[in-house]
């Protein structure tokens, strides 16, 4: 039995006229009556009661075309679905991002992603920069949202810029720095510095390792933070100053 045989079924059935099937299907009719009758045969039920007046359906017909009708709406669905998915407008897609970074981006670029593509589910993933990096190399992730590292972890991966950030110097108001219009290098390495966790933002050192390697110096590193809010406060107690973003 193949998907035709049900297809021609399916029109006569609802035609209860070989012509008007045939001409609809666009096969001659002769072909037509024999492949309905090869269907019957091979499932060995009378389908239709053929006369001279016309065609009617048995009631194992009747009951046939109501499961062919719902298969082969399923059929065309399925068919659908999988076009789609090689359009890229059905499925699921994995996106990585490093939340300190993708504030700005992600909210927006979200709702236009759904709003043209609706039928694709959006699945986020909260992620450092190691494991982003390691989802796009075993597929688990289709796209990550992160600050570009830095070395050889970056081989084999594309990278398109979308927001530039500026850093800045953050302190306590009452910190000294806080009066001067700029700050050298070697002063902000003198001071202890409030960090994220290294663990979870490992591209954050290679960014410092970067800043400070034209007067070779290492930052003095008085705390750690899992997130850019802890950050801030750190910074508000007075335990040090932090190089980050303004927003």
């Amino acid at each position: 039995m193949e998907l035709r045989h049900l297809r021609y079924f399916l029109a006569v059935g609802e035609a209860l006229n070989f012509t008007k099937a045939a001409a609809q299907l666009r096969v001659a009719q002769p072909a037509l009556s024999r492949q309905v009758q090869d269907l019957e045969e091979e499932i060995g039920v009378d389908l239709l009661k053929r006369s001279p007046r016309g065609v009617t359906l048995t009631a194992e017909g009747k009951l046939f075309l109501e499961e062919v009708r719902e298969l082969l709406k399923r059929t065309d669905e399925s068919v659908e679905k999988v076009r789609a998915l090689a359009r890229g407008e059905y499925g699921e897609l994995h996106v990585g991002y490093a939340p300190s970074t993708t504030v700005e981006i992600l909210p927006p670029a979200l709702a236009a992603f759904q709003k043209a593509v609706p039928r694709v589910k959006l699945l986020l993933h909260d992620l450092s920069s190691d494991e982003l990096i390691a989802g796009l190399r075993d597929a688990t992730l289709e796209l990550a949202i992160m600050v570009e590292p830095f070395g050889e972890q970056t081989a084999g991966i594309e990278f398109e810029l979308l927001l530039t950030y500026p850093l800045s110097v953050a302190m306590a108001a009452a910190h000294p720095f806080a009066r001067l219009k700029s700050i050298p290098l070697e002063k902000l390495a003198t001071e202890p510095l409030i960090a994220l966790r290294r663990k979870d933002y490992s591209e954050y050192y290679h960014f410092l390792d970067r800043i400070f390697a034209p007067i070779r110096a290492k930052p003095r590193i008085a705390v750690e933070c899992d997130s850019a809010s802890s950050l801030i406060t750190e910074v508000e107690a007075g335990r040090g100053i932090a190089l980050a973003t303004p927003s």
